[in-house]
């Protein structure tokens, strides 16, 4: 059968056109710890991120102090919580550590938070590659360096009160709690192994094992 002969349903009813506020479809959450100006550290939750070999890129906001703070110093850890984490992750989800608050950030509620690991509960951990700490809660972190920062394609919509910047990272070190390593090997227990989801701006786990591709 030839390409043009392949049949194409003309309507599909079973599918709407829709207009979500957001798309994500479903990432993982990563808490990205930087180092501020006067050298204390920083937390950003972020859900824009995707890995490639030894590179994970990261989507964060202008306005963010996390993107600030990676751009200037280079340097910063990825930190990947597991769902039990989720309620330390929201406590500081309208934290910013951008003093004043930027104005499209407090009009949604966001205040300036100095000490976002007191105020989530989190423990810092010192790194070994970078300055700024790893999270101690989180079973998986990744230790990295900005080796790109670009602006995004086409134009920005005018209804966003903010652009982004995408940072491209190259990991240093990884880390990874014991019990979600494979014993005697550098292999991540999937079993063990769920990372927090961010799902449509709603927190998940991941769900059973389903198999796994020829490359695992």
């Amino acid at each position: 059968m030839t390409h043009d002969q392949i049949p194409i349903i003309d309507k599909d009813n079973d599918h709407i056109p829709i207009s979500p506020a957001v798309l994500y479809v479903g990432t993982p959450i990563a808490l990205i710890t930087t180092l501020n100006e006067d050298g204390s550290p920083n937390i950003s939750p972020m859900s824009s991120s995707w890995t490639l070999s030894d590179r994970v890129v990261l989507g964060m906001s202008s306005t963010s102090k996390g993107r600030e703070n990676a751009a200037r110093e280079r340097e910063l850890v990825i930190n990947f919580p597991s769902p039990d984490l989720w309620q330390k992750v929201e406590s500081i989800a309208r934290a910013t550590g951008c003093n004043p608050v930027p104005l499209h950030k407090a009009r949604i509620g966001y205040e300036y938070e100095g000490a976002k690991f007191e105020r989530a509960g989190l423990t810092p951990q010192k790194s070994d590659t970078v300055r700024p700490p790893r999270i101690a809660e989180c079973p998986l972190q990744f230790e990295a360096r900005v080796v790109g920062i670009h602006d995004p394609g086409a134009d920005w919509p005018d209804d966003r009160p903010e652009a982004f910047q995408i940072l491209e990272t190259r990991v240093t070190k990884t880390y990874a709690h014991r019990s979600i390593v494979i014993p005697r090997t550098d292999y991540i227990d999937v079993q063990k192994w769920s990372p927090l989801l961010y799902v449509f701006r709603h927190y998940f786990g991941t769900g059973t094992e389903l198999g796994r591709t020829f490359k695992a």
